[in-house]
């Protein structure tokens, strides 16, 4: 296995034809959701995925992720991996043959339901029910582009999905790639502490979620809703809706028109 594929996550023993000085240093473990990043920037993971609870269940095998740098397989002495725009303009363009070596060395571990994103602020919108696809998914390949972005053949040849965390622009994708894994690991089987966290919070149900209070009491001349402090788990349930659809409402008119107006479908990745 190529020394550019840096690797996070707890070792495991799985049967292979190479010797073990050649293995990566953190085997792919068998059945655990892996996520594979064509960067070129390695060394920028993981990140904040290395702490907290995506951290600790990266640390206890729950998830894997690897890294696979794309300088190694840049052009000529200097390694080059961009070039000047076709037809001209400002700024540089990723080769597809560069983001192609590193794509097929990524996709030689791919198995089962396993896309391609490519973090891009054309693509479409990323949101929970697309997090909770990942999820269902065996892994996924997030490719981060710089400069002015990666050549469309090698987009278009390897069916890759273009993703984006919001309207803006920012100087790499490695950042919403960090952002979209959080989102998608936390609904992995075990990550969560609590299961029924991940179905209370915001988006997971089409609604913002509701006001969060805890001790004390009183603070500052505020006091907990009285409700709240009821015990009537029904009653607290059909406030929680109620301050959900409120707050959606004033807040999010977008969110509220697909709530009120459409069958809560998944949106899908391929």
């Amino acid at each position: 296995m190529s020394t550019q594929n840096k690797s996070h996550g707890r070792k495991a023993i799985r049967p292979t034809l190479k010797p073990s000085s050649l293995m990566d240093e953190a085997p792919d473990l068998v059945g655990v959701w892996q996520a594979r990043i064509v960067t070129l920037f390695p060394d920028t993971f993981p990140g904040v995925l290395g702490a907290s609870l995506t951290g600790k269940a990266l640390q206890d095998g729950k998830w894997q992720l690897h890294t696979h740098d794309l300088r190694p397989h840049g052009i000529g002495r200097h390694r080059n991996v961009d070039d000047t725009p076709a037809g001209g303009g400002a700024g540089m363009v990723l080769r597809p043959d560069v983001v192609s070596a590193a794509l097929s060395e990524a996709q030689s571990h791919a198995r089962g339901r396993w896309p391609i994103l490519y973090m891009s602020p054309r693509g479409r919108r990323f949101d929970q029910r697309m997090a909770q696809e990942l999820a269902r998914c065996d892994g996924v390949t997030l490719l981060c582009g710089r400069f002015e972005g990666v050549d469309e053949r090698v987009l278009e040849h390897w069916g890759v999905t273009e993703v984006s965390l919001g309207d803006f622009v920012m100087t790499g994708g490695e950042i919403a790639a960090q952002a979209m894994l959080d989102a998608t690991v936390r609904l992995l089987p075990g990550v969560l502490g609590n299961a029924e966290s991940a179905v209370e919070e915001s988006h997971s149900s089409g609604l913002l979620e509701h006001p969060q209070y805890t001790k004390p009491a009183s603070w500052e001349g505020r006091d907990v809703p009285e409700i709240l402090m009821s015990g009537h788990h029904g009653n607290i349930a059909k406030w929680r809706q109620e301050q959900s659809e409120e707050l959606t409402r004033e807040r999010r008119p977008d969110l509220w028109d697909i709530y009120t107006t459409k069958p809560q479908s998944g949106t899908k990745v391929p």
